[in-house]
């Protein structure tokens, strides 16, 4: 008889963002004259920018061709685009990375879920409280989370972020094998500077420990004294793995890819984790297509970086107007400055979820429960820079005048 692997069974209730699509659509279907505003869930509204869309054409034409037909490509991407993520993301940082060092992918979200198919199931986990869902669930997917009681899992170390420590985690008194670290963060919008992640290379350095990283929200700093990679860090590249994406830099949500780091002196039992990553995805995994590639190389190039930024811009004045909307309703306010997410106190003690469904019924702005994201996310919600700017301005105005 087949078996199913009992862990998905531990899983509570739906995935985060599919409860509040299943609530969304429940309140549409309900009151279909009602138009809703999602600043939701972290998906882009701008379209992909003139130089990746020209790259892409001139790709499918050479795909066209018997003389330019590109079949199966390099388990670890084409060498055009991982020369590019060097001289582009890591070397004007400082960031001692190679092009050998890099693998191209259909995006972060994949490879920090498929990256625990290296490490054994007995590893001692850290994540951040609150976090971002796709770290706790692949975990519990793969049984290293224990059981979930309600509240918390039972084998997790959850590293609280909150208002006493400015969202940015402490050393556990409970000693990780892996520590899950975001910057700029995801929900809260918090960023760790220099001093910050060091305290956690070293920490993982005397520990033996690995740091998973997820550097998404990177061009999205604006403060000098933020890293744009854990590799700026002095020993990162002996403790870390770093995941980066195109897809809120360049607005890759719907087209797929994204990049992740491992460096070639992070070894642990004797083993190469460049190598043991490789031969996981010489197995599962068939590359990046070509055409994708093409397309994310020309975000590198001085058209495509203007192009981007001024995208990014967009939605960084986004997060200006929710920020300095919901400061005049009244409400706390965090993030917006280093990252596309504002992450806000509800009023009066309120209770998430109940937050969430307000907003909804009453100003018809979908956001996000911050309980949502881990017990220290309960009594905030998440919004996100990422709609369009005409709805933005028009979702706050409501928002406004439902608390007011």
């Amino acid at each position: 008889m087949v078996k199913l692997n009992e862990n998905f069974a531990k899983l509570p209730g739906s995935y985060l963002f599919a409860e509040i699509a299943r609530r969304t659509a429940e309140y549409t279907k309900a009151n279909p004259d009602r138009r809703l505003i999602k600043l939701g869930i972290g998906d882009v509204t701008q379209p992909l920018s003139p130089s990746v869309i020209s790259a892409m054409h001139k790709a499918v034409d050479e795909m066209g061709s018997k003389e330019s037909f590109m079949g199966y490509g390099p388990y670890e991407g084409y060498a055009f685009l991982r020369e590019a993520i060097v001289s582009h993301d890591y070397a004007p940082f400082g960031a001692p990375i190679s092009a050998d060092e890099i693998f191209i992918s259909d995006g972060a979200k994949s490879d920090c879920g498929n990256i625990g198919d290296i490490f054994s199931e007995d590893n001692i986990v850290a994540v951040c409280d609150p976090v971002y869902p796709v770290y706790v669930d692949v975990n519990a997917m793969a049984g290293r989370a224990g059981d979930y009681d309600g509240t918390r899992w039972t084998n997790l170390v959850y590293l609280p972020c909150n208002e006493r420590n400015g969202f940015i985690p402490e050393l556990p008194v409970r000693k990780p094998d892996i520590i899950y670290l975001c910057f700029p963060n995801n929900p809260t919008g918090a960023a760790a500077n220099k001093e910050q992640l060091k305290l956690w290379v070293d920490y993982a350095l005397r520990n033996d420990a690995i740091i998973l990283f997820d550097a998404a929200y990177r061009e999205y700093i604006t403060e000098p004294d933020i890293p744009h990679s854990i590799y700026e860090i002095e020993g990162a590249t002996e403790c870390a793995i770093e995941f980066c994406s195109f897809s809120k830099t360049a607005g890759f949500t719907g087209t797929r890819c994204g990049y992740t780091t491992i460096p070639r002196a992070l070894k642990r039992e004797g083993e190469s984790l460049y190598d043991v990553w490789m031969r996981r995805q010489s197995s599962k995994y068939n590359g990046t297509p070509y055409i994708i590639q093409r397309g994310a190389e020309a975000v590198y190039s001085p058209e495509g970086e203007r192009e981007y930024k001024q995208q990014i811009a967009y939605y960084m004045n986004n997060a200006a107007v929710i920020r300095d909307g919901l400061k005049q309703a009244g409400l706390t306010v965090y993030g917006g400055v280093n990252s596309p997410y504002i992450w806000a106190k509800t009023p009066d003690g309120m209770q998430s979820w109940d937050f969430f469904d307000k907003l909804l019924r009453e100003a018809n702005v979908v956001t996000t429960p911050g309980a949502g994201f881990g017990p220290e996310g309960e009594g905030f919600i998440r919004l996100t820079g990422f709609g369009d700017a005409e709805a933005t301005k028009q979702a706050i105005e409501r928002i406004v005048g439902t608390l007011k």
